[in-house]
């Protein structure tokens, strides 16, 4: 899929389910990873700065489709 503007990613590469607290890299999405739905019931966040490296200090682990190597 692609990067998305506005509220709340920016354009950011990475999006966090603060739900879930997984993270998925919007460069490589799966349908499976249903971003759009995490968009609409308010659960996505950024990352700042925009890095895999920053969600894990964070505490989200790797969404299996679309990073893979579930990290602990």
């Amino acid at each position: 899929m692609t990067r998305r503007p506005g509220l709340p990613l920016y354009y950011s590469r990475h999006c966090g389910n603060i739900n879930k607290m997984k993270v998925h890299d919007l460069e490589n999405e799966k349908k499976q990873c249903q971003i759009d739905g995490i968009i609409d019931s308010v659960k996505a966040i950024n990352f700042y700065p925009d890095t895999l490296e920053q969600a894990h200090k964070e505490g989200y682990n790797n969404c299996a489709y679309c990073i893979g190597g579930r990290r602990k």
